[in-house]
Order: C-alpha cells, then sequence, then structure tokens
C-alpha cells in the first residue's frame, strides 16, 4: 500500500504523519513552528530522511496557511510570515528529494472531507473552519473551487457590520471566531487574551457566569448570521463546520437553535441551512495533504 508524508505547517506548531491511500494516519507527532526558513527546511529534510529509512515514501503534502499559487509560491495572509512569496514548493523538493504538492490549510481540510469524510457523496458542499480567524472552502460539483484570485472560500473577510456615519466594519472573523470571542471576554474583565482560551469560557458560561453566557450567546448568533449569508449566497447541501470548537458535543445544536433566531428576526421563510460537523476534526489538513496524490 503507498504511504505519503504529510506535514500541517500552522503558526504554533507543525504537524507531522505518515498517511496511506486509504486515508490510515500513522506514526503522528507535532513540534513547535521553527523560527526561520533554514530550520524549517532542515526539519523537513531531516524528518523525510527518518521516515524514508522505515517505509516507501511515494511523495509528501503540505497544508499550509495562506493563499497557494499553482507553482507552490504563499501569498496573502499567512501564519508563517517568513514563508510569504518564496517558491517553497521548489524549495522543499530541492530540500527532500520528493514529490511535493502545497494546499492552503483549509482547502487541504475541505479535501479530507470530500474524500473520506462527512462531505463524501456531495456534490455543492462548503466547509468554515473555525478558530483564531474563519477560513473556509468550496466544493463545487465535487471539485474544489478556488476563484478566479485564489481567494474562493475566504469567508471570514465577508461584512456582517457596516456604519456609514463612523466608517466601522464588522467583517466575519471579527465578529464570529473563537479569537473574537476571547477578545470580548478579556476586554471585559480587563484581561489580557493570552490569560483566556474558549474552552474555559464555555465552562465558565455553563457554570453561570454571566459575561461568558452573554459573551457566547453573540458568539453563536454572529456565526448563525454569516452561515445564514453562505446557504443564500451558494446555496450547498451541507455546511460542515470545523476548528476546535466544533468538538463540543452541544455545538450543533446551539448553533441550529441560533440559526433560527437569525431567521425568526428577519421575519422571512426562508431555506434553513443544513449543517455538521467536519469528520476528521484535527486530523484532517494532514489527511488533505495528500490527496493531490489521490485524484492524480
Amino acid at each position: 500500500m503507498k504511504q505519503y508524508l504529510s506535514f500541517d505547517f500552522g503558526g504554533t506548531f507543525i504537524k507531522y504523519a505518515l498517511i496511506n491511500e486509504n486515508a490510515d494516519v500513522t506514526f503522528e507527532y507535532k513540534i513547535q513552528t521553527p523560527r526561520s526558513l533554514d530550520e524549517l527546511l532542515l526539519f523537513v529534510e531531516q524528518t523525510t530522511d527518518w521516515y524514508r529509512k522505515n517505509t516507501n515514501i511515494e511523495g509528501i503534502g503540505i497544508s499550509c496557511p495562506g493563499t497557494i499559487t499553482k507553482n507552490g509560491e504563499i501569498q496573502g495572509t499567512s501564519a508563517i510570515p517568513y514563508l510569504y512569496s518564496l517558491p517553497l514548493r521548489r524549495l522543499l523538493e530541492d530540500a527532500t528529494g520528493e514529490t511535493v504538492t502545497i494546499e492552503n490549510d483549509a482547502n487541504a481540510a475541505a479535501l479530507a472531507e470530500l474524500w473520506k469524510g462527512a462531505a463524501k457523496g456531495y456534490k455543492d458542499v462548503l466547509t468554515i473552519v473555525i478558530g483564531t480567524g474563519i477560513g473556509g472552502a468550496i466544493i463545487s460539483d465535487g471539485k474544489l473551487y478556488r476563484g478566479a484570485h485564489l481567494y474562493g472560500g475566504e469567508f471570514g473577510y465577508s461584512i456582517l457590520y457596516a456604519d456609514p456615519t463612523s466608517k466601522e466594519i464588522g467583517y466575519w472573523s471579527k465578529m464570529a471566531s473563537t479569537g473574537s470571542l476571547i477578545r470580548k471576554v478579556a476586554k471585559e474583565r480587563n484581561m489580557g487574551s493570552d490569560e483566556l482560551s474558549g474552552e474555559e469560557i464555555f465552562k465558565q458560561a455553563s457554570m453561570g457566569d454571566e459575561v461568558c453566557k452573554k459573551a457566547v450567546e453573540e458568539f453563536y448568533f454572529m456565526l448563525a448570521a454569516g452561515i445564514h449569508n453562505l446557504q443564500h449566497i451558494y446555496d450547498p447541501e451541507i455546511i460542515l463546520i470545523g476548528g476546535g470548537i466544533s468538538a463540543r458535543s452541544e455545538f450543533i445544536t446551539e448553533l441550529s437553535t441560533s440559526i433560527r433566531k437569525v431567521q425568526a428576526s428577519m421575519d422571512l421563510n426562508s431555506l434553513t441551512p443544513r449543517i455538521d460537523t467536519c469528520y476528521f476534526m484535527n486530523q484532517a489538513n494532514l489527511i488533505g495533504a495528500i490527496y493531490p496524490f489521490i485524484r492524480s
């Protein structure tokens, strides 16, 4: 059975694993993200050498933040600044001697779901990844849709609030991400954002803390408002949601309640989005990164 080495480049950690053509994940590890390009290339080279001693590798898949061009360059905003505007694929191929594919992290997650996950069997799907910001991807007619400028699925940039007088803009990542939830509670408590986590806020809300309860309710409502927009813009068969927060057992129930509240506030007889969580959760990026090898 063919084996592939997969890396998920993140701003804080780099995860890596061996994945076979059935999407089975083995030998998964993670390290803190190297501080420089040279350190990163050396790490990938040494890791590849280590895996090659134990198995045959058919290629290397990379999941990476940022806009990825056909030539394997990183454009747009990236959580790893030193990767910006570099021929990353060529550099990695030179370092490892292996064929390398690179995919945007949110797109990689969507490809994993399309291949073996919750999107399998569907033609038109939107995926949303909630974390520090909001990312996403579009599956159109069973294929990843990138857009004319490679910005397809950048849902976090969509505007949910605009004041024509003050020119204040509220975009989705700013208003409905886990990062926005943390910032809101931290401001109310006069704390630093690094002193809180989304998990702690939800825990305190469940124990009756009024500040956290209000922040969580507003978070769900703004998340629901954005999902309502996406449903009526693209009209997918299903919307899948990933990110750490989606692992909460009550997440889909509470979000569905908020979607109904949004629709009731509009007094419209509109279509209710069908939502679910992503199947692969934290391994989605690793699995989706090698999908181009399977599809080719």
